[in-house]
């Protein structure tokens, strides 16, 4: 956010001095040969690219989510894994989000509106809406109504929570509407090749997470939501839907984030909070996961929050690191699965916002996440789901959605942190050498970046007030228990 205000700010006045010293200096300085406003078709393709990679890169998913919830574990450099996250990488996730994806994605958005073309207009709206849930999921309160509008706010306000999720479930009704008018051809598209019914039933599974992320706190809003949208079915309705981009090739940019970060680093490895859960269930996707260690032997985990030293000493050899299925260049980024949309409709149905059996769709969900990673054999799924740590219970259906939901979210680390917070399961055990800034508490939000306390000020304050403490363990609005 900083870069796109702050930046933009210092342009202003420059622009003003260089139109008194030279009136021609825009004719001078144009060149005929290339386009002053960005194809909407090449920005759509920059967008989903950057901002998915954003999303699963080392900050947000490699040191975030995923080491919070225990996914993975660090077994070189562990500051992160130990609740100590490096500003300059909060505050550039931050910048890019900001400076980069939201303000792209308003231009896609305008220029669609300029051209008569609803679905880019509810394209632009789909990408928007989801990066700005990722913002207020890991930071809380964020500028929202007055950001992108650095001509008319250098120093956006924040808005509640609330109030930001209000505004996206309207903008995804929105867009899905927009999209279900089928009127324009979207072009660059590299998520759904140009199908708007795949981006329809993504932005209706985005309000169904969204509604289900709030149910807690504000269940009347979520019910209404919820009912209209599982109601109209058209929300994912297999595998073949998953928002995922498949990347290219094994060079950069077009290379799966985690690919490229082990090109050059090793740092990390599969929590053995994850290893423990899975052998205990004989999970099938263990062995998708993880792989076994280079010296031989079983499934190693490593556990959460070592010093450097008593991590590197288990053996960058003798542990495990991420299932290659995850460490390839082509690997896919995951944004929202056929799974997470039937986990949501069972807890709809056991929350009594609509009617079914919730057993099944959650079966349902674990099988969907099994056909995910390849696992296709019905009988073993079946052997799977009859275990009694397995089998849903709706006397405690959190905790059966959750352990669940935990399992089939691996590798997407931010959702996985965002229900793991919400439905309280599984349950965690904090950090072995938890740093002092996490309170000996496993954090529940990020810190906002630095530099809004000095460039925005009197808006970070505001936020801080109405929301709590600028802390780790400052709880979000939706997150009530």
């Amino acid at each position: 956010m900083k870069s796109s205000y702050k930046k933009l700010a210092l342009l202003f006045p420059l622009a003003l001095s260089l139109g008194a010293c030279e009136s021609d200096f825009d004719k001078i300085n144009t060149n005929p040969n290339n386009s002053e406003v960005a194809q909407p078709n090449l920005l759509l393709t920059q967008i989903i690219r950057s901002n998915v990679t954003r999303s699963w890169d080392v900050a947000a998913n490699m040191d975030g989510g995923l080491l919070i919830v225990q996914h993975w574990a660090k077994i070189q450099y562990t500051n992160e894994d130990r609740y100590s996250f490096r500003p300059a990488a909060i505050q550039a996730l931050w910048d890019g989000f900001y400076a980069g994806g939201l303000q792209d994605a308003n231009v896609v958005i305008n220029q669609g509106k300029a051209a008569n073309n609803a679905s880019y207009q509810g394209v632009g709206l789909v990408m928007r809406s989801w990066q700005f849930s990722l913002l207020t999921d890991m930071f809380g309160d964020i500028p929202y109504s007055q950001a992108l509008q650095a001509d008319k706010f250098v120093s956006p306000a924040y808005d509640a929570q609330q109030d930001v999720y209000k505004g996206l479930l309207a903008d995804l009704k929105t867009a899905s509407d927009l999209l279900a008018s089928k009127q324009g051809s979207i072009q660059g598209d590299i998520l759904y090749n140009g199908d708007t019914e795949k981006w329809r039933r993504f932005a209706n599974s985005l309000r169904l997470r969204l509604a289900m992320r709030i149910a807690d706190a504000d269940p009347a809003t979520a019910r209404a939501v919820v009912a209209e949208v599982l109601g109209a079915d058209n929300v994912f309705r297999s595998n073949s839907d998953n928002a995922r981009l498949v990347f290219l090739d094994a060079t950069f940019p077009n290379d799966n984030p985690v690919y490229e970060t082990y090109k050059t680093r090793d740092d990390h490895r599969v929590s053995e909070t994850l290893v423990t859960r899975l052998k205990a269930v004989n999970d099938p996707r263990l062995a998708v996961y993880a792989d076994r260690p280079v010296a031989g032997g079983d499934y190693k985990g490593v556990p959460n929050g070592l010093l450097a030293a008593d991590a590197t000493a288990l053996g960058l050899e003798k542990t495990s690191l991420p299932g290659i299925a995850f460490r390839r260049e082509t690997s896919p980024a995951v944004l929202m699965t056929y799974a997470e949309v039937l986990f949501f409709k069972a807890e709809a149905i056991q929350r009594g916002f609509v009617t079914g059996v919730a057993a099944t769709e959650y079966n349902a969900a674990i099988t969907a996440s099994m056909n995910q990673h390849g696992i296709t054999d019905g009988a073993a799924i079946t052997t799977y789901l009859a275990q009694a740590d397995v089998a849903y219970n709706p006397a405690s259906y959190k905790t059966s959605i959750g352990n669940q939901k935990w399992i089939a979210l691996f590798g997407q680390g931010l959702e996985a942190w965002s229900e793991w917070r919400r439905l309280d399961a599984p349950t965690l055990t904090v950090a072995r050498r938890p740093v002092t800034a996490a309170g000996g508490k496993i954090p529940v939000r990020f810190l906002y970046p630095t530099q809004e306390q000095s460039i925005n000020q009197a808006s970070y304050s505001a936020a801080v007030a109405r929301q709590g403490a600028d802390l780790l363990t400052t709880k979000l609005w939706w997150d009530k228990f």
